[in-house]
């Protein structure tokens, strides 16, 4: 058996969750993920499992390094709406421009794929649906205590059409649609769902300067 210890475990997942979140699990075959990584099957299959552990372990990776860190951002700072417009900001930005651009979010990309049938990887997209749709039933519940939602809004179930509103957008934003349809989507459906008008623009103050896959 090949030596594992002589190549980076965590450089190889990241290369391998790049590759599967680009291409999907599917299309993406084992020698695929070897050319990627520079790490021969045998090792790969020792240290990951087959080709379907390896890919459970890249998007548990991608939840973890990726789409944790931007559901924080809606609830880190006690502001309200700035926090859901700088998170939908975020989401087309990264989706339409920059090395990610017409990659959608692997999340997204899972919940489409034939993958969503094995029970380990459903089970971790509905925890990350949950998470998703908690965080922003977060910063809503923040926006009607700050008096920032329109009357007789409810948080949870505004969060939940904006959770999948967060899906649909990485989903489109696949097929090279213009950013500028995406950004009106939002501002319309904000504006059904809160109670008032909000325009997400790439100019939105607060959002990051290097922005990160959020789904």
């Amino acid at each position: 058996m090949p030596d594992i210890r002589h190549f980076d475990t965590d450089a190889t997942l990241e290369a391998a969750m790049l590759l599967f979140w680009r291409k999907g699990m599917v299309p993406t075959g084992i020698q695929d993920v070897v050319t990627a990584t520079g790490v021969n099957r045998s090792s790969l299959y020792a240290t990951f499992g087959g080709k379907r552990d390896l890919y459970r372990a890249a998007l548990g990776r991608y939840a973890e390094r990726r789409a944790a860190p931007r559901f924080g951002l809606l609830t880190a700072d006690d502001v309200g709406l700035p926090a859901v417009l700088g998170f939908f900001t975020e989401v087309v930005d990264t989706s339409c421009h920059g090395d990610y651009a017409g990659w959608g979010c692997m999340i997204s990309n899972a919940h489409a794929g034939p993958e969503s049938e094995d029970p380990e990887i459903r089970a971790l997209l509905d925890r990350q649906y949950r998470v998703l749709a908690d965080s922003l039933r977060s910063a809503l519940g923040t926006a009607r205590r700050l008096g920032q939602l329109g009357p007789g809004v409810d948080p949870k179930a505004a969060a939940t059409t904006l959770a999948l509103l967060t899906h649909g957008i990485n989903l489109r934003s696949r097929t090279g649609v213009d950013p500028g349809e995406l950004r009106a989507t939002v501002s319309t459906t904000l504006l059904a769902v809160i109670g008032r008008p909000l325009e997400v623009s790439r100019e939105t103050a607060g959002a990051p300067a290097h922005p990160s896959p959020s789904c």
